[in-house]
């Protein structure tokens, strides 16, 4: 008697164990109570502001793609303006999955030497030969070795821009660069071309950028102008030197082990939408230069044009970190050659 009153003990638990692992999805299971598989949501983390197109880009083609593609199965939130922490953060967010997906610049570049070509100074031409060396094979290089080094997949290249100098002085000559105190990203090759120039490099945060600016502890620092109008750095800042020294490019990357949970037609929605959303970025960026400079002027800023004699020196001043760039790594001088070249 004890013994079948024990059995049905048993038995009630059970059952009332499954019911509830039921109503509950099974715990790690993506069912829910209805059947019906809950929606992934994918996290995507910039540090853009609202109104910058690459948050624009995330926001009417990413964001609508992917959920509309994968019918609800995948949802997606994004957060701009570092709201997820700086560059750093969120990149190592990404790496080790509490965040899917991030759109950081070249901050892995520390580890990954290659992931530095596209900011070597004075490289690119125009938008043109940009898109054409990182859409192709050279690309796919540059990036080969993130998934097996820091566990996150490339999807898609897209563009912060060309880099100029805003400041509180006009810039004319080489000599006006010397002792700026010139706010630059924490990255080497940055930091060399700062001081190659002449300049006091202060590296920080982009989220530490505006403050050091009002307050005086910089005089400058240099981004793409959609970054100064957006950012709002044009209220503590009275100039631009348009000397594109560097391009800046963004990468789209997701969390390699995220990536591997999803199903081969998600792995492809996402993809596909992020190919098209950098791409959309890129042609969003193009042509809001020429408005961002009207706006930027109309707001007091003044543009200067570096001269051909200003412009040789400063490209001058970049060949010593060439030569080291190519002494330090066997593959850099014939990859600048085929860069040069497409």
């Amino acid at each position: 008697m004890r013994k079948r009153k024990f059995l049905g003990v048993v038995s009630s638990i059970a059952i009332a164990s499954s019911l509830f692992l039921a109503g509950c999805g099974g715990g790690s299971s993506e069912e829910s109570s209805g059947g019906k598989a809950k929606a992934k949501t994918i996290k995507v983390a910039h540090y853009f502001a609202e109104d910058h197109p690459q948050n624009l880009a995330l926001k009417e083609k990413f964001k609508k793609m992917v959920e509309e593609e994968s019918n609800g199965e995948l949802k997606v939130e994004i957060f701009a303006n570092s709201t997820l922490g700086a560059e750093k953060e969120f990149y190592d967010g990404v790496r080790n999955g509490t965040i899917e997906m991030g759109i950081p610049g070249l901050i892995m570049q520390s580890d990954i030497p290659k992931m530095g070509v596209p900011e070597w100074p004075f490289l690119f031409r125009d938008f043109e030969h940009v898109k054409s060396v990182l859409n192709g094979p050279i690309g796919e290089e540059l990036t080969e070795d993130m998934e097996p080094m820091h566990g996150v997949k490339p999807l898609a290249w897209s563009a912060n821009g060309f880099r100029m100098i805003s400041s509180n002085k006009t810039i004319e000559n080489m000599k006006d660069l010397e002792g700026l105190r010139l706010r630059l990203p924490n990255i080497p090759n940055y930091i060399k071309l700062g001081e190659a120039l002449g300049t006091n490099v202060s590296p920080m945060p982009i989220s530490e950028v505006f403050t050091a600016l009002e307050q005086k502890v910089v005089d400058g620092q240099d981004n793409p102008i959609a970054t100064l109008r957006q950012s709002g750095w044009y209220e503590v800042q009275s100039d631009v030197l348009e000397s594109k020294h560097m391009f800046s490019p963004n990468l789209y990357i997701i969390n390699k082990k995220f990536w591997d949970g999803l199903t081969k037609e998600q792995q492809k929605i996402i993809e596909t939408a992020s190919k098209e959303a950098a791409a959309y970025e890129f042609e969003l960026l193009e042509k809001s230069y020429e408005e961002d400079k009207k706006f930027l002027q109309e707001n007091g800023v003044k543009f200067t044009e570096p001269s051909e004699k200003f412009m040789k020196d400063m490209q001058k001043t970049s060949e010593p970190l060439y030569q080291q760039i190519f002494k330090e790594n066997d593959w850099a001088e014939e990859l600048y050659k085929k860069i040069n070249e497409e």
